[in-house]
């Protein structure tokens, strides 16, 4: 349980931070209610009212009732972050593959059915990836032939080392998935 704890709160470190640091620096609140807003549009909505509240002093663990366990430990993070920072996760850690291919497959599949949200958002994930250079430059530049159908994991993996190539293949395992062919 803890484990996956940690695997949710790595995947979502960038967020995390980015309220913690927004509460004690409000010169970064437009760029985190802009997070904010994408995220709800997203089905995100219970969490965001949560770090809505979270942010405008709230620091009660009640917040987390009725949150799923995804939200509740997101939200749990960012209070527990806001008392102790040392607890903040490094948001330049790459998050475990294993989370992170049935999350890419979901956006990938939403964008490729014409979901303009989930394209938006996919499309500034894959910049920040091609900026980050490797295996995950490499994951970036193919997610645009994902969308467009391409399952190949030959060609899309082309250049990559053993990582790399494990999370396409568990991409395109989620993807297989979700489409059901």
């Amino acid at each position: 349980m803890f484990d996956r704890q940690q695997q949710i709160i790595q995947a979502h470190a960038g967020v995390i931070v980015q309220v913690v640091q927004s509460i004690a620096n409000p010169q970064l609140m437009p760029q985190t209610e802009e997070i904010l807003r994408v995220s709800e549009q997203n089905g995100w909505g219970d969490l965001v009212a949560v770090i809505r509240r979270i942010i405008k002093g709230e620091r009660d663990q009640n917040l987390l009732k009725g949150l799923d366990e995804e939200d509740s430990t997101i939200a749990g993070a960012i209070l527990q972050g806001i008392q102790n920072p040392s607890t903040l996760p490094d948001p330049n850690k790459p998050a475990d593959a294993s989370m992170a291919a049935p999350g890419l497959a979901h956006m990938i599949h939403q964008a490729a059915t014409g979901n303009p949200q989930a394209l938006e958002i996919i499309g500034n994930m894959a910049e920040q990836m091609t900026q980050a250079g490797g295996d995950m430059r490499n994951l970036g530049g193919i997610i645009r032939k994902m969308i467009n159908g391409e399952r190949d994991p030959k060609q899309l993996s082309k250049g990559m080392g053993v990582q790399g190539r494990q999370l396409v293949d568990s991409i395109l395992e989620e993807l297989h998935k979700l489409t059901g062919h």
